[in-house]
């Protein structure tokens, strides 16, 4: 073969293989009729026909008045004081039971919404159903889901609507712990101050008790937050957890 041939051979290939390395990855096949896969972030997540008996372990958090009244990815507008939560693949109208294992409190919710995207995270919670949980001044804590039935009013939730909003731009700081001591909060600021900018404390009051909430840093994008989270766990505080302002 000329060797112009085989040259031109070899560019072809090589281009080949740079835009299949360099393609968008597929979406995972879906059957006629069943939820649409959707993607967050360079992940494709498959959410589920049915719930079925699914059980579910890990962290919870919850997200309240910046996301009041807008719109979920069921459709519905978000209320923070309605018994609802956010999940990546239960299918929409969902009910289901969430326990905090730290406490033994439960509260029964149903999905409406998708979420949440941020690292170790399998459940976002209303407001109204964290603070029933005992969970809004910590903002996360560990809990058991299990499914227990679909709402037959329940919207598809199928298409664009699956795009979460305002999950990936906004300000994102990060909370390095929770404290009923003024005092504790006050020095870890002063530690914190040492090395890194924008340490603060957040006040919260549940009607029931008042949590120092001690935050540093400051991020504009959801992927940035994620890699600065990683360092600071990875630097003493591995109790970080990312939080949208």
């Amino acid at each position: 073969m000329h060797t112009l041939v085989k040259f031109r051979l070899l560019v072809l290939m090589v281009a080949a293989a740079v835009a299949a390395a360099c393609s968008t990855p597929a979406p995972p096949p879906v059957a006629k009729g069943k939820p649409r896969p959707y993607r967050v972030d360079g992940t494709w997540y498959k959410p589920m026909a049915k719930a079925g008996n699914f059980r579910q372990r890990g962290l919870a958090s919850w997200y309240g008045q910046k996301f009041h009244g807008r719109h979920t990815s069921s459709g519905e507008i978000y209320n923070m004081h309605a018994m609802t939560a956010a999940h990546k693949t239960l299918p929409l109208g969902t009910w289901v039971q969430v326990t905090n294992l730290s406490n033994g409190k439960k509260v029964t919710v149903r999905v409406n919404d998708r979420g949440p995207f941020v690292r170790g995270r399998i459940i976002d919670l209303s407001f109204a159903a964290a603070k029933k949980l005992g969970m809004v001044g910590p903002g996360t804590a560990p809990v058991e889901i299990v499914a227990l039935g679909a709402s037959t009013r329940a919207k598809t939730g199928q298409g664009p609507a699956y795009k979460p909003l305002d999950y990936y731009s906004g300000n994102f700081t990060f909370q390095i712990g929770a404290f009923t001591d003024p005092q504790n909060a006050r020095r870890l600021v002063n530690r914190l101050n040492q090395l890194y900018k924008n340490a603060h404390i957040v006040v919260f009051n549940d009607g029931k008790q008042t949590f120092y909430r001690v935050r540093v840093g400051l991020c504009r994008d959801l992927a940035t937050a994620q890699q600065y989270e990683r360092h600071l766990m990875e630097n003493g505080f591995p109790e970080t957890f990312i939080v949208a302002e």
